[in-house]
């Protein structure tokens, strides 16, 4: 994968899709946000916090950076640990400043 700094190994099946479809968003700077924080954080996640991660991963790039950025309010349902997490990542480690 472009980009990623650990393999697939040691994961579940889930888990290493999961790893796939984080560096392979759609945007390149979605891929660096996504891919970085899923190869920071991916065996660490609770079954409960992967299926967040999970639901994230089909979230449009445009959407999800708007609501990391602050520019559009983040939706209740989406509102989770693993967001403010992912949201915490992005601004100790911006990849994404050129956008929008």
């Amino acid at each position: 994968m472009t980009g990623t700094t650990r393999t697939g190994e040691g994961l579940d099946a889930d888990r290493r899709r999961a790893l796939y479809r984080s560096w392979r968003r759609g945007t390149r700077e979605m891929d660096l946000l996504m891919g970085r924080f899923a190869d920071a954080e991916i065996d660490r996640f609770t079954p409960e916090e992967f299926s967040q991660f999970e639901a994230l991963i089909e979230v449009q790039d445009r959407d999800l950076f708007a609501w990391i950025a602050n520019k559009e309010a983040l939706p209740e349902s989406y509102d989770t640990e693993v967001f403010r997490r992912l949201k915490a990542f992005h601004e100790a480690f911006p990849t994404t400043e050129h956008i929008g």
